[in-house]
């Protein structure tokens, strides 16, 4: 069958096939994992949720304080 005929879904589905039958299933997985796009702008984001704290600030706020035994999470 001609690839011009089938849907975006078989292209998809045939697709996945042909990874599966080449590189078995988890060498199908860690390729697709390698080549998805994210989406959203990161850069972005992070900037917005950090702001301009300095490596230094960051550390501190990265440090899990131990409350008797228990790991707390930390809040940004």
């Amino acid at each position: 069958m001609k690839s011009e005929r089938l849907t975006d879904a078989e292209i998809r589905a045939q697709g996945w096939q042909a990874l599966v039958d080449r590189l078995g299933l988890t060498g199908a997985l860690r390729f697709t994992i390698q080549t998805e796009h994210g989406m959203g702008d990161y850069s972005r984001d992070r900037h917005k949720a950090l702001g301009a704290l300095s490596v230094n600030q960051l550390l501190t706020r990265m440090r899990i304080p131990q409350s008797r035994g228990r790991r707390r999470r930390a809040s940004f």
